[in-house]
């Protein structure tokens, strides 16, 4: 009779004497396994990642990703103990994410980061704003995420602006629930006041750009000034204001070269619309997919207490209630 391979090892353990043996050193470091490993009922892993914030004003994404974003990952990956760096470029900013290894000291981590950007601080080109360092973990990952999208029959009389809008307000009801930490909204486009200069109309009138820039920044601020007091009663003075509507902007005096007073709206196109913004991703190792959307993510709170187990979005859910019934 052909027992074949299996039933040839079959007969030889059931007639060996080692088998005993063997079952009893199988025990034997099962026992020694689960005495030296550590157990936890909810184990906290720390998986440190290091955020670097720049402005990089004036740049759209595509400059910003060369001149700013590369040095910026050029310096994170010369750290030892990185496992991924990605980048998220807009309009005007930078935000490069160092990924650490499963078990690094957060601390540690943010440190090194700092010390490494500052010693290579003149590798980031002039303009770019100082480096913003801050530290995540792994209960900054979003617990809850809504996406705002308009019914199809209601579509054409939504808009970005419109969303970010409902958004917005969504944004301070939610933060009211309790155990809710961090809120952010991602994509959709707030109106904004955009001065666009004329290069013929202020060559013509002898205004340069850097009237133009400070004249705006300077109007679109507001400071204190001090305490009124008058029959028991003190009022706070403020001196200046925001631009809220184009004709607020539209009448400002420039000074031009010859020292001539010239309005705003005499050498620049000055226009309320929707924000224009671009975006790029890049990750060192693993590509990341998806685009911007209208999103509000929430975070639970640190005191929540084991917030990816345990924390329930109900009371989020009961804050859409008012939003819902439009």
């Amino acid at each position: 009779m052909n027992l074949g391979l299996s039933g040839r090892l079959t007969r030889l353990t059931l007639n060996s004497p080692l088998t005993p043996l063997m079952l009893l050193a199988a025990i034997a470091v099962g026992l020694m396994a689960l005495v030296s490993i550590p157990r936890e009922e909810e184990p906290q892993i720390s998986v440190p990642m290091v955020d670097i914030l720049v402005a990089t004003p004036g740049l759209d994404a595509s400059d910003a990703a060369e001149l700013a974003a590369k040095p910026l990952e050029a310096i994170v990956r010369s750290l030892d103990g990185v496992e991924h760096v990605y980048t998220q470029v807009e309009d005007d900013r930078v935000m490069v994410t160092a990924r650490f290894e499963v078990g690094s000291d957060p601390d540690d981590a943010a440190v090194r980061v700092h010390e490494r950007v500052r010693a290579n601080y003149d590798a980031i080109p002039t303009g770019v704003s100082e480096p913003q360092i801050v530290t995540r973990g792994i209960n900054d990952v979003p617990a809850l995420v809504l996406t705002l999208t308009p019914r199809p029959e209601a579509a054409a009389r939504w808009s970005d602006q419109a969303l970010h809008d409902v958004a917005s307000r969504l944004r301070t009801e939610i933060t009211k629930v309790e155990d809710v930490g961090l809120t952010f909204i991602e994509g959709g486009r707030p109106a904004e006041i955009r001065v666009e200069p004329d290069p013929a109309r202020m060559s013509a009138r002898g205004v340069p750009l850097i009237s133009i820039l400070d004249t705006v920044r300077q109007a679109n601020r507001t400071v204190p000034a001090g305490a009124v007091r008058d029959q028991g009663q003190s009022l706070v003075v403020r001196a200046g204001g925001r631009l809220s509507t184009p004709q607020d902007a539209a009448f400002l005096t420039v000074r031009s070269l010859t020292g001539d007073p010239v309005y705003l709206n005499d050498v620049a196109d000055i226009v309320q619309r929707r924000g224009r913004t671009r975006r790029a991703w890049r990750t060192m190792r693993a590509p990341r997919t998806g685009g911007p959307g209208r999103r509000r993510s929430v975070w639970p709170s640190q005191s929540a207490g084991e917030p990816t187990r345990w924390w329930s979005p109900m009371p989020c859910w009961r804050a859409l209630r008012p939003f819902r019934a439009r």
